[in-house]
């Protein structure tokens, strides 16, 4: 059951990610900016070619196969982690980060770009998605979690035991 549901939260959260930059390209590409906070916050198009920031353009096979490793080892750790109550925000933050890779792995593997659109005009933020916002908070959650929530005995789940068999023919 922890998978199916797994797996239809990235579906929904991809989906809402990929819809928001369909609305994104289909109102805001030839219509310029839509302004929500006059100074604040708008919707501005942006065809990003590059990473957060818009560092490292143009490197659309490098962000490919990253993206490819990121969600492997989410889905790795996701398959590892224990089905508890005290791993559900674990649980939670696989999920987020697996959704917003494969939110803009699609933009990327399809248009060669990531369309980004949100834009905080008050202090310059660069241009972002849905799915920037799934990665970021999910790696904040993370962060924070794993400073002042889990301890180290939370993560005996990620080692590797060795059976007595197998210790057995290491000697050998």
């Amino acid at each position: 059951m922890k998978y199916i549901k797994a797996i239809v939260s990235i579906i929904v959260l991809t989906a809402i990610d990929q819809i928001t930059k369909f609305l994104a390209v289909r109102y805001l590409m030839e219509g310029g900016p839509i302004v929500l906070i006059d100074g604040v916050f708008e919707l501005r198009y942006l065809e990003n070619r590059g990473s957060a920031f818009g560092l490292m353009q143009n490197q659309r096979i490098f962000f490919i196969i990253i993206t490819i490793i990121i969600v492997g080892i989410f889905v790795w750790l996701y398959c590892k982690l224990p089905d508890t109550r005290r791993m559900r925000w674990m649980h939670l933050i696989c999920i987020g980060i697996i959704s917003g890779a494969l939110g803009n792995f699609i933009d990327r593997f399809i248009n060669g770009y990531v369309v980004d659109f949100f834009y905080f005009k008050l202090i310059n933020f660069p241009i972002f998605n849905v799915a920037d916002i799934y990665v970021t908070v999910s790696a904040a959650v993370l962060i924070v979690l794993g400073v002042f929530y889990y301890k180290e005995d939370d993560y005996k789940f990620l080692t590797v035991r060795k059976n007595k068999s197998d210790a057995g023919k290491e000697e050998e």
